[in-house]
Parts: C-alpha cells; sequence; structure tokens
C-alpha cells in the first residue's frame, strides 16, 4: 500500500497545477487510502480537499443504498431493473491536514499533524510567520518550528547533492533537526526523472543513515494528471513575470511530476521499496482529520447570567422598549417561540454577539440595519439588530433558523460605509486578534484576467489580447462562436499559438489567484482563532484575515458575523442629523410615518434619483409599471429588478398578473402555497428552494446542497446533476415536462443573482427611508447624498440638478460661507438653502478646510488673506479660485486666479509678510477679459464637476433635435444607459 504525503496544489499559487478536489478525485481512480495536501506555508486549500472527501463518501453513501434496494431476486430482468447512480466508487481516500514548510535558514519540511494539538501547532506555527510579513508573505525560521512543534511529523525535504558528490550546505541543518524531532522525522525522497534517480536515491540513504532518519517516497505531485503539465508551466510563466517560451530550467522538463499509484510508486523506487511502504505506515498514524475541529463560538454570558438568561432579558426588554404602549399578543407568541428554537439549538451566543456589536455602533450614532435570513425575526427586532417590524415581512422563522437544516443563522449588518471601521476596530479590540478575524475572498481566474495573463504568458501581443478580451462573452458562452469572432477581430482561428492558448485560457478559468479579504465576515472563537486555523495580515492596516473563505468555514459549521458597509446607512443618518438640526424632530429608521401616501406617489412617477436601490434606469422605467403602494410591493421590487428573475423571465409574468392582464394560476395547491403572494411567479431565493422541495420531492438536504451549488457553479462546474434529479422529481409529482424545465432554469438564475426574501424586506425599510426624506425635505436628502459621495448612480451634477427640479436652492461654494461639507441654511423667506462645501473641489481635502475655516473670523476679503491666515499653500489657493469661490469677495474667476499665482511666484512667506505692510507696491492693473458663459461652465466642470450657472447641453440647445438634446443631457450626467 502507498500513501502520497506531499502533494503541492494550486492553492499554493501560480506553482501548482490542480484543484486539491481534482487530487482527492484522482486518488480515488489510483486507489490510494490516503493523501496529504501540503502547500506551501498555507492550509488554503485542504477545506476544499476535504469537502470533496464528504462528497464522495455522500456518492458511495447513495451506491449502496441504490444497490441495497435494487438487489434482484431470481433470474435478472434488466428491463426492469433501475439505472444505478453513475459512480461505481467504493474506496474512500482518506485526507492528511499538512504544508510545507519554507525557511530562511533551513531546508523545506512537510509537516503533518498527529492530532488535534499538531493542527493547533501547525496553525499557530503559521500565523507567526505570516504575521511578521507583508499579506501574501510568510516568514519563518528554524526557531518557529523548535517553538511550535507539539504534535507534528516531519518529512525533511533535501537539497540536490553537488557535483562533488556531498550533499551542499542543507547537512548541518538537516543535523540539528534530525537531533531536535528524532523519531519524528522521515528524510523524504522524491524523483527528479532524469534518468539518474537510482543513484540519487542511493546517495540520499546513505545520508539518512548518517542522520539516522528512516526515508519515506513521495511523488511530490504538481498537478493530478500528466495532462497539466502545459498548464503548470503557463502559471510558472506567469508568477516569473516572463514568456512559457523563457521559462528555460523553470519549465518541467516533462509530464512525470504527477500524482501516482502503488503500482507506479514501486517501479519508480525500485530497490527502494520499503520508502513506498513507509509512506502508507506513517499514514497510518496521521489519524487527525478536520472533522475534529470543534468551533466554540464566545460564550457571551456573565458571571450572573448565563447566555441565555442574558438573551431572554435583552428580547423582553426591547419588547417593551419597541412597543412602549403594550406589545401585541402575536408579537409576544412570536417572541416566545422564536427564543424556544433559539435555545434548542443552542444559539444564543450568536444573537447575543451580532446584538452587542449593533449596540456599540448605536452608542457611537453609528447608523446600521440588520439583515439576512435570521434578521427578520422579532428577535433581532426586539435587540436593535433590524428596524425591520415583525408586521411589515411575511418570512417564518424557521424557514432561516431551522432544526432541521441544522443550519447556523446568517446575520449580516450594515453600516455606515465612512464609519465601517470604527466597529471593526472594535471588534478586534474586545475579541482579541488571536480570536478574532475576517474570512479570505478566493480571487479566481475567470474572463479578461484569465484571458490577459495566459496571453501574455504564452507570448501574444497586446493587441491580440485586448481583441480577445473584447469578445469575452462569446468566448465564455455559446460553443462555436469562437471561429466567427476571431475572424470578425482579424485573428486567425487556425493559428496553433491562439488555439493552444484559448485552450489554456479555458483550463485555467477556476483557478485561485491569491488570496483577499472578504467584505466584512467576522469569525470569532472563545478559544485561540489561531489554532483553528492561521491568521495574517491583510493589505489594509490593522486587518487580519484567516486563509479560508465563507464557503469553507460554512463546509466546517463556522459561524461568521458580516460586518458590511452601506453608503446609504451613511446618507440617512446624516439626513437625519441635518433634520434634527434645522425641524428639531428626530428620527430612526423605525420611527419614520409608515406607509406615506405621498412617498409612494413619488416612487409612482419615478421620481427617484438617489433613493437607495430604484434610482437605476431599469427601476425607474419599472416603478411606473408596478405602482407600488405599500411596503411589501418595495420588497417586490428590491427582489425583481435583478439578473436572476430578468433571466429567467419572471419580471413580465409578474407584471401581467399584477394588473390583472392575465390569470394568477398555480401549477398545483402545494406550489400555490409557495408562491401565492408573489402571484404564482417565484420572486425569491428561499422559493425557489421550496419549489425543489414541494415540486420535486427534493430533501431539505439536496435543496441545501442545490443551493450551495448554484451559488458556486460557476467556479466549480454546472448543476447538471441537480437538474436531471429536479425534472425527474417534477415529472413523478405529475408536473408538465416544460413546466419543470421552465422552474429549473429559474433557480439557476437565482443561482448567482437571485435576492433572499429577508435582504429585499431589510433593503426596502431602506429604500422607504430614503423615499420618505427625498419626498419631504429634497434639500436635505440632496446635501446628505452629496456629503455620503462616492455612491450610487449619479455624479454630483445630477444630484445638484434634480435637487434644484424640486425647488432646492442650491447655493454656489463661498470662501466666507462654505465648509467642507455642503450644509443647509436659511434662504431668507423662511427655508432652507443648500450651501455647497469645499468636498465638491478636486484637490481640496478636508485637512485643508477645516484650516481655511478655523482661521476665516470675519472674513476673507481678499486671497492673500488665505495665505497669510490659514497657511494654505498656492497650490490649494489656485484650486480654489479655479472654482470661482472668490465671488462674494467681488472677485472674478480670472483675477482671484491672477492674485492666486502671485502668492505662488512673487509674495514672501507669511512670516516676512508684516514687513512689507504701509510699502506701496506700484503694479499696473492686470487688463482680465471676462470669461464666456461657456468658459465659465466649463471651468465649474473642471474644478467640481458641476456648475450652477447653465448646463453644458443648453449652450448648444439650437443646434440638436430634442432627441440628440435629451441624449447629450443624460451624457453629460454621466446617466446613459
Amino acid at each position: 500500500m502507498y500513501a502520497e504525503l506531499s502533494i503541492t496544489s494550486n492553492f499554493t499559487f501560480l506553482t501548482g497545477a490542480s484543484h486539491p478536489e481534482e487530487y482527492m478525485a484522482r486518488a480515488v481512480t489510483l486507489g490510494l487510502p490516503a493523501i496529504a495536501i501540503a502547500d506551501d506555508n498555507s492550509v488554503a486549500g485542504i477545506v476544499r480537499a476535504h469537502t470533496e472527501a464528504r462528497e464522495i463518501a455522500r456518492k458511495v453513501r447513495e451506491r449502496q443504498a441504490w444497490e441495497a434496494q435494487n438487489t434482484p431476486i431470481g433470474p435478472p430482468r434488466p428491463d426492469h431493473i433501475p439505472k444505478p447512480p453513475s459512480y461505481p466508487i467504493y474506496d474512500i481516500p482518506r485526507l492528511i491536514p499538512a504544508a510545507r514548510l519554507i525557511f530562511t535558514d533551513a531546508p523545506p519540511v512537510t509537516a503533518l499533524p498527529l492530532n488535534r494539538q499538531g493542527w493547533a501547532s501547525l496553525c499557530r506555527l503559521l500565523s507567526t510567520g505570516r504575521l511578521r510579513a507583508e499579506k501574501g508573505d510568510c516568514i519563518l525560521h528554524l526557531s518557529d518550528l523548535e517553538e511550535f512543534s507539539d504534535g507534528l511529523h516531519l518529512l525533511l525535504w533535501p537539497q540536490a547533492p553537488t557535483s562533488q558528490g556531498g550533499a551542499g550546505e542543507w547537512v548541518p541543518h538537516a543535523e540539528r533537526l534530525a537531533r531536535r524531532f528524532a523519531g519524528r522525522m522521515h528524510l523524504l525522497l522524491s524523483p527528479r526523472y532524469d534518468g539518474a534517480d537510482t543513484a540519487y536515491f542511493a546517495e540520499l540513504e546513505t545520508e539518512s543513515q548518517k542522520l539516522d532518519l528512516p526515508i519515506i517516497a513521495s511523488a511530490a505531485p504538481l498537478m493530478h494528471h500528466g495532462r497539466r503539465r502545459k498548464l503548470a508551466d503557463v502559471v510558472s510563466a506567469i508568477r516569473l513575470r516572463c514568456k512559457v517560451d523563457e521559462l528555460g530550467r523553470n519549465a518541467l522538463v516533462n509530464g512525470e511530476q504527477r500524482l501516482r499509484s502503488e503500482d507506479e510508486m514501486l517501479r519508480i523506487f525500485k530497490g527502494f521499496e520499503g520508502a513506498v511502504t513507509e509512506a502508507y505506515r506513517l499514514s497510518e498514524q496521521l489519524t487527525f482529520s478536520l472533522d475534529e475541529l470543534r468551533y466554540e463560538y464566545p460564550d457571551e454570558g456573565s458571571e450572573h447570567e448565563t447566555p441565555a438568561q442574558r438573551l431572554h432579558r435583552l428580547a423582553h426588554e426591547g419588547l417593551d422598549w419597541r412597543y412602549p404602549a403594550g406589545a401585541p399578543d402575536k408579537a409576544k407568541q412570536m417572541l416566545a417561540h422564536e427564543l424556544a428554537l433559539i435555545g434548542k439549538l443552542k444559539y444564543e451566543p450568536y444573537f447575543l454577539t451580532v446584538r452587542d456589536i449593533v449596540n456599540f455602533a448605536r452608542s457611537r450614532h453609528i447608523l446600521c440595519q440588520g439583515r439576512g435570513s435570521a434578521a427578520n425575526s422579532v428577535v433581532c427586532f426586539c435587540l436593535g439588530i433590524t428596524e425591520v417590524s415583525p408586521e411589515m415581512g411575511t418570512m417564518v422563522f424557521e424557514r432561516f433558523v431551522s432544526e432541521a437544516r441544522d443550519e447556523p443563522p446568517d446575520i449580516d449588518v450594515d453600516f455606515e460605509h465612512e464609519r465601517r471601521e470604527e466597529v471593526i476596530q472594535w471588534i478586534y479590540q474586545r475579541y482579541g486578534r488571536e480570536r478574532a478575524g475576517i474570512c479570505a475572498t478566493v480571487i479566481h481566474y475567470r474572463g479578461k484576467r484569465a484571458i490577459r495573463e495566459v496571453g501574455r504568458a504564452m507570448g501574444l501581443t497586446e493587441d491580440t489580447i485586448s481583441g480577445l478580451s473584447s469578445q469575452l462573452w462569446g468566448f465564455f458562452s455559446a460553443e462555436g462562436l469562437e471561429a466567427q469572432r476571431m475572424r470578425e477581430i482579424g485573428l486567425d482561428p487556425e493559428d496553433r499559438r491562439l488555439q493552444q492558448t484559448m485552450a489554456l485560457v479555458y483550463e485555467i478559468v477556476g483557478f485561485p489567484r491569491h488570496l483577499s479579504q472578504h467584505v466584512g465576515g467576522f469569525i470569532i472563537t472563545e478559544g485561540r482563532l489561531d489554532e483553528l486555523v492561521p491568521i495574517e495580515n491583510a493589505t489594509m492596516e490593522d486587518r487580519t484575515v484567516i486563509c479560508w473563505d465563507k464557503d469553507d468555514i460554512d463546509s466546517l459549521g463556522i459561524l461568521k458575523v458580516d460586518v458590511l458597509s452601506l453608503g446609504m446607512l451613511t446618507c440617512i443618518r446624516k439626513a437625519f442629523d441635518l433634520i434634527g438640526q434645522h425641524h428639531q424632530t428626530q428620527y430612526t429608521l423605525a420611527t419614520l410615518p409608515p406607509e406615506d401616501p405621498k412617498v409612494y406617489d413619488m416612487l409612482c412617477v419615478a421620481d427617484s434619483i438617489g433613493v437607495f436601490q430604484v434610482e437605476s434606469r431599469a427601476q425607474m422605467n419599472f416603478l411606473p409599471r408596478m405602482k407600488p403602494r405599500k411596503f411589501y410591493d418595495l420588497v417586490i421590487e428590491v427582489a425583481i429588478i435583478r439578473p436572476g428573475p430578468i433571466q429567467g423571465d419572471m419580471v413580465h409574468p409578474y407584471i401581467r398578473r399584477r394588473n390583472g392582464e392575465e390569470p394568477v394560476v398555480f401549477p398545483s395547491d402545494a406550489l400555490g402555497e409557495v408562491l401565492g403572494k408573489t402571484m404564482g411567479v417565484p420572486l425569491f431565493q428561499e422559493q425557489a428552494m421550496q419549489i425543489a422541495i414541494v415540486g420535486a420531492g427534493f430533501t431539505p438536504e439536496q435543496a441545501d446542497r442545490l443551493r450551495r451549488s448554484l451559488a458556486t457553479f460557476k467556479k466549480h462546474g454546472n448543476v447538471s446533476e441537480f437538474r436531471s434529479l429536479f425534472l425527474r422529481g417534477m415529472a413523478r409529482n405529475g408536473y408538465e415536462q416544460d413546466f419543470a424545465e421552465r422552474c429549473f432554469s429559474q433557480i439557476e438564475g437565482f443561482g448567482s443573482y437571485g435576492f433572499p426574501e429577508s435582504h429585499a424586506a431589510s433593503f426596502a425599510l431602506l429604500v422607504y427611508a430614503s423615499a420618505w426624506i427625498k419626498c419631504h425635505h429634497p434639500g436635505i436628502f440632496a446635501c446628505a447624498l452629496l456629503n455620503a459621495q462616492p455612491m450610487g448612480f449619479y455624479a454630483p451634477a445630477q444630484i445638484v440638478r434634480d435637487a434644484r427640479e424640486h425647488g432646492v436652492e442650491v447655493r454656489p461654494v463661498c470662501i466666507n460661507s462654505s465648509y467642507w461639507d455642503n450644509v443647509m441654511e436659511p434662504d431668507g423667506r423662511g427655508g432652507l438653502a443648500l450651501r455647497l462645501g469645499f468636498r465638491q473641489i478636486k484637490g481640496v481635502c478636508e485637512e485643508d478646510a477645516e484650516w481655511l475655516t478655523a482661521a476665516r473670523g470675519n472674513g476673507y476679503h481678499e486671497v492673500e488673506d488665505i495665505w497669510r491666515r490659514a497657511g494654505l499653500g498656492p497650490s490649494v489657493i489656485e484650486r480654489l479660485a479655479e472654482a470661482d469661490v472668490f465671488a462674494g469677495c467681488g472677485l472674478t474667476r480670472r483675477e482671484a486666479l491672477w492674485h492666486a499665482k502671485a502668492i505662488a511666484s512673487t509674495k514672501p512667506l507669511p512670516l516676512f509678510a508684516q514687513d512689507l505692510e504701509g510699502e506701496v507696491l506700484d503694479e499696473p492693473a492686470a487688463y482680465l477679459p471676462q470669461m464666456a458663459l461657456g468658459e465659465q461652465v466649463v471651468e465649474d466642470y473642471v474644478a467640481m464637476r458641476l456648475s450652477l450657472k447653465a448646463h453644458p447641453v443648453a449652450l448648444l440647445r439650437h443646434l440638436l433635435t430634442p432627441v440628440q438634446y435629451a441624449r447629450a443631457e443624460d451624457a453629460m450626467e454621466g446617466t446613459t444607459p
């Protein structure tokens, strides 16, 4: 027997040429009992292989169950025997987690955990090396291994012998390692495939005897199959930033460095067969599995309260807070039911963690809003996690916190995008960096990156690469379009190098390229996180991350808390502050007047520029057809204009049924219960999964696998297995094939682009809040929107234009009246005017604006005052002059710019300026011609990206037709669809 104990996967980025999953599947074919994925200074790909091993085991169980149910009695009748599952698998390879450690002062070592303590040691060791290096790098010293070695077995990689027959400089280090780790170290023998392996093995065996280390065999595979040799050379060329033709000794000599069977290894190691069997013997001692990882969530209790008691207390206090006049019986019953289910599944600490994070944000006046599968519940409403009242939604709690599915709850919390970092740093401070970290995001090759990097490695010209990239949709959609499209852009589809390049592009799609950080998914543990998974530095300062992504932690049952950012929350909070300042009325998301008819009137005519989620051209075209009149209509609105429902042809049927143009019919009473509230059209992810369960007879476990497969099918393949299962199930339950095909097509559309109802409800509240502010306080809404930039679809010019069309007086940036932020000021008629701030000027930073306003006193009278009193540099003053901010001082733009240029060229430093006071400088007045309106508008756009003087296209109105004028207007505002 033989086990491969040192595999390099493609999570040794741009080195390995096969996925961890491919190694597991190949190990099945080769009959290997165990394999170890050992990437360089990383365990990032381990969970992928572990998940594949689970999938193989599941298929084995299904095959065995089928055989048990379909064993024929009597003479076989092939025509009556159902077809078995198409995976005749019986031997399940065991995954051994490992890592190949690269040291600065010693030869490489493959570290294999013997037990849970060994895994903890490996994670601590990798964390030590990565936290002392920049993102993506790891600096390990031999002393680190000596500190964290408990429970590890080591395989020492020898360096190549010198031409004189010596073993090189690695021997002294090997002797040190052999003494330190006697009894738990082997010397690794791996073939070089150069025709001299027998002599090479003999030399290493001699060295092993001197070191008193047993030898062990490994093929040291870089790929699961020899056909990946070309791709291995391509990724090496990408890594080394050269062409494949220039790789030289860095190219693989052949395709032999692949995963091998026992028979192949015995042939290669003829005369050293003991090293092959030793690998299997050692694998039997390596019993640690990732299934042993027991994730422990922080307790979140206190000395006087258990987590359950604390959650009950806070929830009931919140119930009194949310319903000061007394909670309705329905809310009380729902709260009791949800608390009982949470307690049964022991998820109290999770809800308490989210509550504490939200509570911290509220204590700092940071606006936040929870969403997600578990967020739209009475518990979360009472804890202040969400502002969506249970009366608004129609969701059922068990759909999201399910005892049957045994899935962890999912709560995402959006915070103001300008202040989310405060929340993130508080989490690090509270739990410690050894207990909290952000998930990784694996950046995969796809699309233009694959074409660009493979094309350069293959030596294609930049023009050819650009041409291929421009035809992206052709290359990654229907087959048979490539040759035609290549000819259209002037390429020869018969060119051998071009054909090779495209084959390699398709092959590399889905390969991991590097790790990035998740947008905000936090992993928090009761014990040390760095003994569960390695921690490393992120690119951003003061951020630390783990090497597993959200799919990996889901597979291991690890809870995460999503701490996300949302620009509209920044806008709404600033708008609430302005309303409180100028109208002495305090609002929160929960206390806005509900179901205001004026708000829905505004939305029905698509007056929604700047309104959250409904500001796009597609949404503005849909709003008059949808005619929303209640909150749940906004929930539908948020979910329906998305690629999933659009690709699944759900939009038009829904509108026709809503408008009474076609009858609302259901294919069955069972599906009617699922699709009743959306008029028979599936619009939400939950409905898509319910169709699979109710219509096709999927078990909850199968439906969950379908959901996960759909969510990742672009990275890891297709969903053909589920398609046939779905169609058979629908046919078995009496549904027509055409309907079943259409349903699955809709489900596929939901896979990557569908929207859960729970998320849609939370977003709908922000739609209503932003629409209410725009409806009743358009000036404040525009002011807050400008102060929250960059965000949304529209440029500042369009926001200002829309505000003026709503009757808001917008005043220009003024050196004596403006601040950094845009502000509201009395307009002299009992209303408020919007005063533009210095933030609208390109090249002026907040610190410059603070110095300017702090030194303003009773006002500036000339350009030189800014220089003397505020201490701003000449370049900043020139930018202010170019923005025409000195108009209030009686200076035209050119006059102000003339004075600013004089400061830069002739004026003394402010310290000596007082010496010149009283002196008469006889400088002749300069003649500066007045700027035409067109010139003023152009300079405004150059300086501020907007103008209050005129619309640029208005200057050409007499030259354009009405249609041309409208299109030019849209183009200038950056809103062309």
